[in-house]
């Protein structure tokens, strides 16, 4: 007898201990699961509330920047300076010569420029040098009319990706300006796409200007890094959620 009991105490004892270390292990998974979902929150919140503050959606009106965007678009346009664009930016602007809707082209000039065309290639001219615009519908010409102007300035000169029926900055040759517009009226660039699902996703920046001295870079804002951030945070919610019903069920396995 006594021999007996000494063996159920002893077996006793050791289905204690075990219950007592996975229990120490479910009480450490569940503190890890909810630091992994504070982590989540914060990437995910913080990322949210930044592109708010930094972005503001915007509807392509026209065709006149196709294949680059496609009207109906929904925008993600990032506010800046109009100082801070560069050639080869897609930008949102308003002008009150141009009418009273926000439009949407791409910078091809910038104060002091001299852009013309066409080469006996059919490409645009910027200071003398050729630009080859891979993003063109088409592929070009670059203008279906020859034309030549200086920018002033303080301004900037656009044009639509679609040449064939762009309204820009050719036919307000005849203004004051030359047809380009003051850069303070420069609302936003555009970094993305947002809707239709099918096209969401970052504008690609364009080389196509970096032969032209002093072009700078197209500009490019946090966009991308803000995406991977909420994406990322996204999953860390949805994983730490997911522990405790998961680690519950192997439990009972």
């Amino acid at each position: 007898m006594s021999s007996s009991s000494g063996a159920m105490t002893s077996t006793t004892g050791s289905s204690t201990a075990g219950r007592g270390t996975a229990g120490g292990r479910g009480r450490l998974g569940h503190r890890l699961s909810g630091a992994v979902i504070a982590l989540g929150c914060v990437l995910f919140l913080g990322a949210a509330v930044w592109a708010a503050v930094v972005y503001r959606p915007y509807t392509v009106p026209t065709n006149s920047m196709v294949p680059t965007v496609q009207p109906g678009d929904r925008l993600l346009a990032q506010k800046v300076s109009g100082s801070d664009v560069h050639r080869g930016d897609v930008v949102v602007f308003k002008d009150k010569l141009w009418g009273n809707e926000p439009l949407v082209k791409r910078v091809v000039g910038v104060g002091g420029d001299t852009v013309s065309c066409c080469d006996a290639k059919g490409r645009l001219m910027v200071n003398g040098k050729a630009i080859d615009e891979t993003y063109l519908k088409g592929g070009g010409p670059a203008s279906l009319e020859s034309f030549r102007t200086r920018v002033p300035a303080g301004e900037i000169f656009l044009l639509g990706d679609n040449r064939a029926v762009s309204e820009d900055s050719r036919i307000h040759l005849a203004d004051a300006e030359g047809g380009s517009v003051p850069v303070s009226d420069v609302r936003a660039r555009v970094d993305g796409v947002a809707w239709p699902a099918s096209r969401m996703g970052l504008l690609s920046p364009t080389s196509a200007f970096d032969a032209v001295p002093g072009s700078g870079s197209p500009g490019q804002g946090p966009l991308g890094p803000l995406t991977i951030a909420v994406i990322a945070g996204a999953a860390l919610i949805l994983g730490g959620a997911a522990y405790d019903p998961v680690a519950r069920l192997f439990r009972r396995r």
